[in-house]
């Protein structure tokens, strides 16, 4: 990546927590430099942080941005019809219910869609954010000096989840509390699908940062 490069993903994000303690955020891009694709973030109740990803070109990437302890390149799949999103993985089942667009979805709609999703926006609604919703940011610093700006245009909240990861039941819908610690901002605490287009200002980098740790190709199936 060249110093100063910006990468755009549009799409939408799913952040639930569960009354197992596990909390999933979903990222769901069907415009990115990667082309379409679906990735998870999955924090377990005793803080072990894991990301799937479908390739490991997308793990790379993902991995040199936030921060995690555990990297599984495995198919990723999601069916998203009405509202109703089914995410498969060979880590991760999940069964999410999305209602009807949150208070703050309104206020995000009524804000024109090229202004919002603009860097400079994102710079004026991030302290609001943090005092407004816990734990979120719309700007900020990620690994390797990279920069990320979340530009919001709309947020449904979500009303019921279902699944398991790694075999083990997820339980029922709970806030995703205590936040997640992927990065500098969470999800919201109220589980929610937002529609988002996320800019990624990347740095010079001296090899790619990609799968350290216990990183692995899974080669698991259920």
């Amino acid at each position: 990546m060249s110093r100063g490069a910006r990468q755009r993903f549009r799409g939408r994000i799913a952040g639930v927590g569960s009354t197992s303690g596990v909390r999933v955020v979903v990222g769901f891009w069907p415009v990115s430099p990667f082309g379409a694709f679906a990735d998870v973030m999955v924090e377990t109740a005793d803080g072990h942080r894991v990301l799937l990803a479908p390739s490991r070109e997308v793990a790379e990437f993902v991995d040199a941005t936030y921060v995690f302890d555990e990297v599984r390149v495995e198919p990723v799949v999601i069916e998203a019809s009405g509202d109703a999103w089914e995410v498969r993985s060979p880590s991760l089942r999940l069964s999410l219910r999305v209602g009807r667009r949150t208070p703050l979805g309104w206020l995000l709609r009524a804000v024109p869609r090229r202004l919002a999703e603009s860097p400079a926006w994102c710079a004026v609604t991030d302290p609001v954010a943090r005092v407004v919703l816990r734990g979120v940011r719309t700007r900020g610093t990620a690994r390797g000096g990279r920069r990320e700006w979340y530009g919001a245009t709309d947020t449904r909240a979500v009303t019921s989840v279902a699944g398991s990861f790694e075999g083990t039941s997820l339980g029922s819908l709970a806030p995703v509390d205590p936040p997640c610690g992927f990065g500098f901002s969470s999800s919201p605490r109220r589980p929610s699908v937002t529609e988002v287009v996320s800019t990624v200002s990347t740095v010079e980098e001296k090899g790619l940062v990609g799968l350290r740790r216990r990183s692995r190709d899974s080669p698991r199936s259920s």
